[in-house]
């Protein structure tokens, strides 16, 4: 099998790869920004669950998460498990799991920047809402843009962890490649094609950085 005959082949699993990666940061951030709010609330019990719930995913690995989601329903319920439903569960489980680590990071974002800014906007009259959308959000998006690339990059690989619900995603491929043609080649060119990946996506967030530069 030839290079560019493997590279045809992957580039299936390429696009599987890449509908996780897409969908798991459409709902991901906004759903981070939702958690840190709550974890920042003055409101002690919801404060307490979105810590308990911050805590819980990070302190577990995201394949376990994966199969919590995908086979509850089923011992829980009794519902039927469909391929459908296997596609959703790897969004449910990336979907949750990145929102409680871009909590932490959005929260570290709005922690620092300095309480003046806060009080100055309360004498000009700003109202709390306008004062985060206005003043505390821009600066937050500035600074955690580099905390949230690492995440980003590191969900570019973790969306090979989709294989634990037999989803066939680009390096599920490029192993029944190389198991069928008795050849480590098709996973060396899948490694390859995860680089590429990952230097398209450090380049776009550089973009993204730059054009945030005039918060500095």
């Amino acid at each position: 099998m030839t290079f560019w005959t493997i590279c045809a082949q992957l580039l299936q699993g390429l696009g599987s790869s890449l509908m996780i990666f897409v969908l798991t940061l459409l709902f991901s951030l906004p759903l981070g920004l939702l958690v840190c709010l709550g974890r920042m609330s003055k409101a002690a019990p919801l404060r307490g669950v979105m810590r308990f719930f911050i805590s819980i995913l990070r302190g577990t690995p995201l394949m376990l998460q994966l199969l919590v989601v995908c086979y509850a329903p089923y011992y829980v319920f009794g519902c039927r498990l469909t391929t459908d439903w296997r596609f959703m569960a790897i969004i449910i489980g990336f979907v949750v799991n990145y929102a409680a680590y871009f909590a932490e990071i959005f929260r570290a974002g709005i922690e620092s920047i300095p309480a003046g800014q806060r009080e100055a906007a309360e004498v000009l009259g700003y109202t709390r809402n306008q004062t985060f959308r206005k003043i505390i959000l821009p600066q937050m998006v500035k600074r955690v843009v580099p905390p949230v690339t690492n995440e980003v990059i590191t969900l570019v690989k973790d969306t090979s962890l989709a294989f634990v619900l037999a989803y066939s995603e680009m390096f599920t491929v490029a192993k029944q490649i190389a198991a069928a043609q008795t050849n480590v080649a098709p996973l060396f060119v899948a490694g390859l094609f995860y680089f590429i990946f990952n230097g398209v996506v450090a380049w776009g967030m550089e973009r993204i950085e730059k054009g945030l530069a005039y918060y500095s």
